[in-house]
């Protein structure tokens, strides 16, 4: 039987969000039906809004979330109804030439429920990210519940179903970093403040946070930034070469999506160093860089998918390293609201007001 539930939905592109009554169908083969406990409002659900994504509306917006499993269809073993889950929205598919390469995190075909939601006259429904969880339960696949410990935070754990683990894993997965290094981060927002605290895990010797906002500095500093920047002020690149003895950072990870920052992560780096694209850029911005520069410094230029995370394998470890206090994942969560308060959240974002909203459900 389906349920009817409530939701945040974007209808048109710009127009402001409403909740509306959701119906939300029974799992089918290989899908699970989530009751959603908390969601962060995440700059992608913005983008959604705005059609930066695409035009299928309307979306049902929220995918950084966390929940309890309500039911299973046939044919799922990996949970069960009653257990903890972090929604994730790469689930990976075990078949592709990724997957079978043993690079699962590169995942190429993976899975979303094939069931959808829809409004209560019937039209369908376009999930943000394969999930829609600004609402009261969802329906995904079973590959996209992540089983954790259930001592954690909803609103904590659901972080890092995107955001935080994007800036994590660009840290650890994608740029490699390890004890001793020297890592530099531009743009605090909560990837940036994400891959500052994942760097701090990994051991990094000196983690430089570059940002235009003070506040955001500062709250870099306690998430492990032994050093800030501001570049409204300061060239970024010079200061990040005089803090690292004149060099340049082992790994510089870029966390806004912009030319003109990128650039700067370019130069900021050490020879032989690693610069991390984890900033979402616009389909129309471009860089020009002097090809003989890119062989000369050698190193390598990587971009990093969701923190190149395999779900199975960090959520269950991160959120371990939550409980045990290693992990601020309760720093990143600057308000919890309710589902009515979605778009004033987006205008705190774009401001710059908070890391993280998050709706508690």
């Amino acid at each position: 039987m389906p349920h009817e539930v409530r939701g945040v939905v974007a209808r048109s592109k710009g127009a402001q969000v409403a909740i509306e009554t959701i119906v939300v169908p029974d799992p089918g083969p290989g899908e699970a039906l989530v009751q959603v406990q908390s969601c962060g409002v995440c700059h992608t659900d913005l983008h959604y809004r705005e059609g930066g994504i695409n035009d299928e509306f309307p979306f049902l917006l929220g995918h950084e979330a966390a929940g309890v499993v309500e039911a299973v269809g046939d044919g799922v073993t990996d949970v069960a109804p009653g257990d903890f889950v972090i929604l994730n929205w790469r689930a990976v598919c075990g078949q592709c030439r990724a997957c079978l390469r043993g690079r699962p995190w590169y995942c190429f075909a993976t899975h979303n429920a094939a069931q959808k939601m829809t409004l209560a006259d019937g039209t369908e429904l376009s999930p943000a990210l394969g999930i829609g969880a600004f609402a009261e339960k969802t329906l995904v696949h079973a590959g996209q519940c992540t089983k954790v410990n259930p001592a954690a935070s909803p609103a904590a754990a659901g972080l890092l179903g995107c955001g935080v683990m994007a800036g994590l894993g660009a840290a650890i997965n994608t740029g490699g970093v390890t004890r001793g290094d020297s890592v530099a981060v531009i743009g605090c927002g909560g990837v940036g403040d994400a891959a500052i605290a994942g760097a701090r895990l990994a051991g990094a010797a000196k983690i430089i946070a570059v940002d235009i906002d003070d506040r955001k500095l500062e709250w870099a500093r306690g998430f492990g930034a032994t050093d800030t920047v501001n570049s409204r002020e300061t060239d970024p690149v010079e200061a990040i070469r005089e803090l690292t003895g004149g060099h340049g950072a082992d790994v510089v990870v870029e966390a806004i999506g912009r030319p003109e920052t990128y650039e700067q992560a370019f130069y900021a780096r050490d020879l032989a160093g690693t610069v991390v694209l984890v900033g979402v850029p616009t389909p129309d911005m471009k860089i020009e860089l002097p090809l003989l520069e890119v062989f000369g410094r050698g190193g390598s230029l990587k971009s990093s998918w969701y923190g190149d995370c395999l779900p199975s394998r960090d959520f269950p470890m991160l959120v371990d390293l939550y409980l045990q206090g290693r992990l601020d994942l309760d720093g990143f969560v600057s308000e919890t609201i309710g589902l009515d308060e979605v778009e004033e959240a987006f205008g705190k974002m774009e401001r710059g007001e908070v890391l993280r909203s998050v709706v508690n459900l």
